[in-house]
């Protein structure tokens, strides 16, 4: 943690005006919508904003007003949150700084300069009651409370400004992998956290947590996978599903909303671990991937819908559902809409749960892996249309027409599973929306009062394959079998990775990193990868081994050694492969991303646009393709759409009415992250962060801001 110089007459100054200011937990009514405090803006995580210095008439005029380079390089998905003159945001090592909003300036730093963290960070929350104003942000499984205006750990909040966020969690979980991407959603004195753990065997559970902001004690808690006598609990075939070390997740990892007047918090949840193969788990099993609305004040039930029934497609809601009044039969409705991997948007009644349109429970296949049991139906809205196409409307016309081997695409495409919700099987899927889904982590943005709904979607087809677990069925060294059953589905058995769907490889790994490096990122994660803590440093120490070309080759040896920490699921995934074609492109036909604007009072489509460019293609003369996007919206009331997010590096304005294109800034970096807005000294800014590195983009380091020049 570092402070400017100047940062002590800036606090001499701030404590000046916040002398005589009322308490208060939340944001006046007067201010709603100007200012960007919170998570997307605002507690419904609308994206919304009445700011309107810039126009659709004038953002052509927007330019860059300053710009900071973070200590660190690489992906930063963060939100800045804009508080009074500071800007707070996280870099892609989880420093939390503060900028000065004006100039970009840092005044604060907090993190550790010497331990590099290798996790992403989707920003940070801010609570504030009288002249205490707290920034409460992660790192690891920790939560550290800061002065908001020095950046100083709070004594009084856990032990020395940090609690472990599994102090709330059962002790079988105090040593598993728990993070948090996403920041907390803050309620008068309570924060209740989003929680990323792991998606295998070895999850922590899911349980939804609140902690008190002043001191860091665990208020409530709200279990996912219900114990004996809470509802839901007979949803879970095994009675001890909820205290099983082969079961967990159910994790909301996303971030939630919250209606602060009627004081309910809307959470939409992950699926039951482990995914893609749930012999273990059978039933429907409540509460993964679903909504649940619970009392803000104690964390009790109040209603929830379950989007995918026993999920085994990894078909978690990407992102925090938003808040809006809707017309629904000529009644004004405050409404909850989710957005979902697959496409769909549900539409409830805000207070009871109430569906706004018809959902139809549909047949869909049965699983032919031995020991599990899909459900036999799935629910699917009568409205609206998914805003992604669905793997059982293509057909071969939708090939690649840039593909040169087009044949080799046509022969997996059609000996391909192609139903919507095809169970995973030893045969090839092809899962459409992919696995990251059509709707992404960035989320939404709703106009809260005219009921319209603006989202961004990928339209990326993965191959779905399972594989017999070999290392239940033959003797393997102890570093081989760690890592047949915990890296290869992502990094190959072979370890040659998969380049091209992100997945790097690790033959040469010895030639890049360190054994201590290697370690590190094997107990903490890294990016998107979670961490393995609960490995023993004997195992630890086989797998480093095996990576680094070391690992003798007795399998008996290697058998005696993981006999009490072996995989015991007959099947595994058999990795994350896109369906590209030879130069790495989509192997379906464009879009390959789109823009959606809905109309959630009627369920109908505004416009539908492709988002994004394939400059390979363009140079060639050939139209928009629509590019893979992360990041959301910034919805104004007067009319624009304003939103970076996309593979080819822009930050674009549309008018939010009809889609079109009104200006466009290639950024230093692609910027995998949602903007902010917000007014300081009588003019509007718009802060981004581009850190690049995804999607095999180049790095960046930069938080830059735009405004008008002459507002």
């Amino acid at each position: 943690m570092r402070i400017n110089s100047y940062l002590f007459t800036f606090y001499i100054l701030s404590l000046c005006i916040l002398v005589g200011c009322k308490e208060e937990t939340s944001i006046k009514d007067d201010k709603m919508y100007t200012t960007w405090s919170s998570y997307l803006g605002d507690s419904g995580r609308s994206h919304f904003s009445t700011l309107n210095q810039i126009t659709p008439q004038n953002v052509s005029q927007l330019e860059v007003v300053w710009r900071y380079e973070a200590p660190d390089w690489g992906q930063m998905q963060m939100n800045p949150l804009v508080v009074d003159s500071l800007v707070y945001g996280v870099t892609a090592a989880l420093r939390v700084v503060a900028l000065h909003a004006e100039t970009g300036k840092e005044l604060w730093q907090f993190g550790d300069s010497v331990q590099v963290w290798h996790s992403t960070s989707r920003g940070v929350s801010y609570w504030e009651k009288g002249n205490d104003k707290r920034i409460l942000c992660t790192r690891g499984a920790d939560l550290y409370a800061l002065d908001a205006l020095t950046g100083i750990p709070i004594p009084s909040f856990g032990i020395d400004g940090k609690i472990d966020m599994r102090s709330g969690m059962p002790e079988s979980a105090k040593e598993k992998f728990v993070i948090s991407n996403t920041p907390g959603t803050v309620f008068k004195d309570i924060i209740v956290m989003p929680l990323r753990i792991s998606e295998g065997s070895d999850a922590a559970p899911g349980d939804i947590m609140a902690f008190n902001v002043i001191t860091g004690k665990p208020e409530w808690v709200f279990h996912t996978i219900p114990h004996p006598g809470e509802l839901g609990y007979e949803t879970w075939e095994d009675p001890n599903a909820y205290k099983s070390p082969m079961v967990g997740a159910a994790n909301n990892w996303a971030g939630m909303a919250l209606d602060e007047e009627a004081e309910i918090i809307y959470v939409p949840t992950g699926s039951a671990a482990p995914d893609f193969y749930g012999g273990d788990r059978l039933g429907s099993n409540l509460y993964a991937n679903s909504l649940v609305a619970l009392n803000a004040n104690t964390g009790q039930y109040i209603w929830h819908f379950q989007f995918t029934h026993h999920d085994i497609w990894d078909r978690d809601p990407p992102a925090p559902p938003n808040l809006l009044t809707v017309e629904h039969n000529g009644e004004k409705i405050k409404a909850v809409a989710q957005i979902t991997k697959q496409g769909y948007v549900f539409v409830f009644d805000r207070i009871t749960g109430e569906p706004l349109f018809d959902i139809e429970e549909v047949p869909v296949k049965q699983s032919t892996l031995a020991g599990e049991v899909a459900w036999p139906t799935q629910p699917i809205p009568a409205k609206p249309k998914p805003f992604a196409r669905q793997s059982n409307e293509l057909t071969k016309e939708d090939i690649s027409p840039y593909a040169e081997n087009k044949k080799e695409l046509l022969e997996f495409f059609e000996s391909a599973e192609k139903e919507v919700y095809s169970p995973p099987s030893l045969e090839p899927t092809l899962l459409f929306p992919g696995y990251d889904g059509a709707a992404e982590w960035g989320g939404a943005g709703v106009d809260p009062e005219d009921g319209i709904l603006y989202v961004n979607s990928n339209e990326m087809a993965w191959n779905l394959k399972m594989k017999v677990n070999e290392a239940n069925a033959q003797e393997m060294p102890l570093g081989k079998r760690i890592y047949s059953s915990k890296c290869a589905s992502c990094h190959q058995s072979d370890r040659k990775g998969l380049v091209a769907s992100g997945f790097p490889s690790l033959v040469d790994i010895n030639l890049k990193k360190s054994k201590e490096e290697v370690v590190s990122i094997v107990t903490k994660g890294k990016g998107m990868m979670t961490g393995f803590p609960t490995l023993s440093d004997s195992e630890k120490n086989a797998l480093i081994q095996f990576l680094f070309n070391e690992e003798q080759t007795s399998a008996h040896q290697g058998k005696m050694e993981i006999a009490n920490t072996s995989e015991e699921n007959p099947y595994l995934h058999d990795g994350y492969t896109k369906f590209l074609d030879g130069n790495g492109l989509p192997g379906i036909s464009p879009p390959w991303g789109t823009l959606n604007a809905i109309d959630l009072n009627t369920g109908d489509f505004l416009w539908s646009i492709p988002f994004g460019e394939t400059w390979s293609l363009k140079e060639k003369g050939f139209p928009i393709t629509g590019t893979e996007n992360y990041g959301g919206p910034i919805i104004t009331q007067n009319g624009l759409l304003l939103i970076a997010a996309t593979k080819d590096g822009f930050f674009r304005a549309f008018n939010k009415t009809t889609g079109e294109l009104l200006w466009e800034y290639e950024l230093p970096a692609a910027a995998f992250a949602t903007p902010s807005t917000y007014e300081y000294k009588g003019k509007q800014y718009i802060v981004l962060a581009c850190g690049g590195e995804k999607l095999g983009t180049k790095k960046g380091n930069q938080i830059i801001a735009f405004a008008l020049a002459n507002p």
